[in-house]
């Protein structure tokens, strides 16, 4: 089967060499069957007909309409952890910068560059920009997915005490954490308990404005807080008065924006979290590796509309994919259509996600085309897609 593919944003080519012959690239987005981004909007954008993908090479979708998508049965996907340790060491960055004023070091040679007493006037002058070690510092992480467990045992081996929050800590994150990590119950220990405080959790209803005068009420004078995940997590106006008060000494932030641009206290970064070239490399491989998974075998890994669903790959005679409504009895109504047209089911895997489902079935002979079209008068059904 071959395939149109759109890239909305430059993806690394060491991703794109990797799709095939029957892969060809389009310009034209409508035309698409699978579409590659990283940043570009996509809410104005009118998918077309055969859009069946869209692959964020990157972490963060809130440039994807994601939840129109899945009505229409395209398949959202992201690429977490593929670029960990870039966001990561900018993190470790951070807070080097932010306990230490190196950037106002920095620009001071700068603008004494031309008296030739340059060194010697530095001598008098260092001590405006002194600062404190991080090392016996207590740092919060919240939020110990892929980048916050990097963060962590990086912390760790810096020397720092480290205590984790996270409700929703997975058993492979669990394995990857350093064993010295100290796992709150509750994010108000480490609002109260620590001099760093570092946050990487998605910006959803329960986590934006997170961050906010209620919240920096209860921490340390002199605190400093990083946020390279999203800007939404931080109600930035709560903090620039923090900052002003002097209970934040410095905010450190990954987002540039009229806010905090240029703002006393605060470090803004111009998203550079992810932009190193081996994790915009990492995520062009694992976007793409998994767009064709789920283009020629039907398999959904790390998408953030559909749920996770795998058969391994399409060796059978026939094997269809199915998108529709997490309701009653699906199930058992394309088993009854495949048994009468005599088709018999070798495999089968169902799971669901909020109000969606996804279905894939192996049969032992070609699936015939009538069978499709009695599959797709289910109401419930949003799309049905012979994998072969």
């Amino acid at each position: 089967m071959n395939y149109k593919y759109n890239c909305l944003n430059p993806i690394a080519e060491c991703g794109l060499k990797s799709l095939g012959e029957n892969y060809a690239r389009t310009e034209k987005f409508e035309e698409a069957d699978a579409v590659f981004v990283r940043s570009a909007k996509m809410d104005e954008l009118v998918p077309g007909a055969n859009l069946l993908a869209v692959a964020r090479a990157g972490a963060g979708v809130n440039n994807i309409p994601h939840a129109e998508y899945a009505k229409k049965g395209i398949v959202v996907f992201n690429t977490p952890g593929a670029n960990a340790n870039g966001v990561k060491e900018l993190v470790i960055a951070a807070m080097l910068l932010a306990s230490r004023d190196i950037v106002g070091g920095i620009e001071w040679v700068k603008d004494n560059a031309a008296d030739p007493a340059v060194g010697k006037s530095a001598e008098k002058a260092k001590k405006a920009f002194s600062g404190t070690e991080i090392m016996g510092k207590k740092l919060g992480v919240i939020g110990l997915g892929a980048i916050g467990q990097k963060v962590a045992n990086a912390a760790v081996a810096l020397g720092m005490e480290v205590y984790g929050y996270d409700p929703y800590l997975s058993v492979d994150a669990a394995w990857n954490l350093s064993r010295v990590v100290k796992h709150c119950k509750n994010v108000e220990t480490i609002y109260t308990d620590c001099d760093f405080i570092t946050i990487h959790v998605p910006a959803l209803d329960s986590t934006k404005g997170m961050i906010n005068a209620d919240a920096i009420a209860m921490m340390k004078p002199g605190v400093i807080i990083v946020n390279a995940a999203r800007d939404a997590l931080v109600n930035e106006k709560d903090m620039l008065a923090a900052i002003e008060s002097g209970k934040v000494r410095r905010y450190v932030s990954d987002f540039p924006n009229a806010t905090t641009a240029g703002q006393k206290g605060c470090l803004v970064i111009p998203h550079l979290g992810a932009s190193t070239a081996e994790a915009e490399d990492n995520c062009a491989v694992m976007a793409v590796k998994q767009m064709r998974d789920f283009l020629e075998n039907g398999n959904i890994v790390n998408s953030v509309n559909y749920p996770a669903c795998s058969l391994g790959p399409a060796s059978k005679a026939g094997r269809i994919a199915i998108c529709h409504k997490n309701v009653a009895n699906m199930i058992g109504q394309f088993t009854s259509i495949l048994g009468q047209a005599n088709v018999n089911i070798d495999a089968i895997a169902n799971k669901s996600r909020g109000d969606f489902a996804y279905t894939l079935i192996d049969t032992d002979s070609a699936i015939p085309v009538d069978v499709v079209k009695s599959l797709e008068a289910s109401d419930a059904v949003i799309r049905v897609r012979v994998i072969k």
